[in-house]
């Protein structure tokens, strides 16, 4: 499985913005030297996720983003969502029809059990990782993840 390029960007944009959330409102330009994008590309991005209510924009010099929220009450699967992310999205089975009009399993598959599943997993963890979490370094983000898995119920 492979997150959508749009998504991955836009987490890691909401992530230079959420570094810098007590300073001031980051450029375009600032993130997009920082994540080593195109600024037109960072706008588009920046501009979805102010309509989608993630960040706020202030015009003119010294403007620029800052998170509408603090950084612990934006999950991961916010972001995904509002940069439009459908993983696994009940539409899924739809797209493998093979040569028929729908699919030869429509009503019995054990294959769309799995993907709900995996859908569900993988909500339930995104929900649980804030931007704020997402601010640690990789090594202390694994040692993190580590211990959340550890102390996961399931």
């Amino acid at each position: 499985m492979q997150i959508p390029a749009l998504e991955e960007y836009g987490l890691r944009c909401l992530i230079q913005v959420a570094l810098r959330q007590a300073e001031r409102p980051v450029s375009v330009h600032e993130i997009a030297q920082a994540e080593g994008l195109g600024p037109e590309y960072v706008a588009r991005i920046m501009g979805i996720l102010r309509a989608g209510g993630l960040v706020e924009s202030t015009r003119g010099a010294g403007g620029g983003y800052r998170l509408s929220r603090h950084a612990r009450e934006i999950s991961a699967w916010d972001a995904i969502t509002v940069l439009g992310a459908q993983l696994f999205s009940e539409k899924f089975c739809n797209c493998y029809t093979g040569r028929r009009r729908e699919c030869a399993h429509a009503t019995d598959c054990s294959l769309r059990s799995i993907w709900q599943k995996v859908r569900a997993v993988l909500r339930e963890t995104l929900e649980g990782i804030s931007l704020e979490d997402l601010r640690r370094d990789e090594g202390a983000m694994r040692t993190w993840l580590g211990h959340q898995l550890a102390a996961s119920p399931n």
